[in-house]
């Protein structure tokens, strides 16, 4: 990540340049790595809450399952909106596997 030197905006790469949309200025690339940049675009209803079997090893509470009644679940922490608001608390149940979220 680099920013620009005269506004101190975020710095794109462009073409083997790295660029400054805010103010236009250009700098040259001193090296020959390659940048990665990401052209897809993500949908916001788009969450990936947990993938696989890595809820292992999360902090379990007890909170009531809306799918089966089960009174216990893991639960973690995801910041999906801005960060000046609270982050989103997740639980999956540990009997049927069920997933939801509540909101502060």
């Amino acid at each position: 990540m680099e920013f620009c030197p005269k506004c101190k905006s975020l710095m794109y790469p462009k073409e083997g340049e790295m660029s400054c949309k805010k103010c236009g200025y250009v700098k040259i690339s001193e090296t020959d790595k390659t940048e990665l940049v990401s052209k897809t675009s993500r949908d916001n209803s788009d969450v990936t809450v947990l993938e696989e079997d890595t809820d292992i090893g999360l902090p379990t509470t007890n909170a009531r399952c809306p799918e089966c009644g089960h009174n216990l679940a893991y639960w973690w922490l995801r910041q999906l909106r801005s960060a000046d608001e609270s982050e989103t608390r997740f639980f999956k149940c540990t009997k049927c596997q069920k997933t939801w979220r509540e909101y502060d």
